[in-house]
């Protein structure tokens, strides 16, 4: 049950690195500041790959099935859909343990 806490902590930390990495971008061209970007960016990238490897990782354990894996992948691409997959009932700390 290791691997699905983990998920779960990856995926609240990928959606909030993708949020901040919006608000990142926003500041980058609007005030022509890209420190933002080039700080958040690879901290994102491995937070994005820590996500789908661990999502990948846990599929079994928790017999998702090719479309709940499917949602759960497309979650990551979208702007705080880490937060909305790390509330699913099964990856709560009461069914995990």
């Amino acid at each position: 049950m290791h691997a699905v806490r983990a998920f779960r902590a990856v995926a609240v930390a990928e959606a909030f690195s993708w949020l901040a990495l919006i608000v990142a971008t926003v500041v980058k061209y609007t005030a022509d500041q890209p420190v933002g970007v080039k700080i958040l960016g690879p901290i994102h990238g491995v937070l994005f790959i820590g996500y789908v490897l661990l999502a990948l990782s846990v599929r079994a354990q928790l017999r998702w099935s090719g479309s709940t894996l499917l949602i759960v992948l497309v979650d990551a691409v979208l702007p705080g859909g880490g937060l909305v997959v790390a509330r699913r009932a099964d990856l709560r700390p009461a069914a995990v343990e």
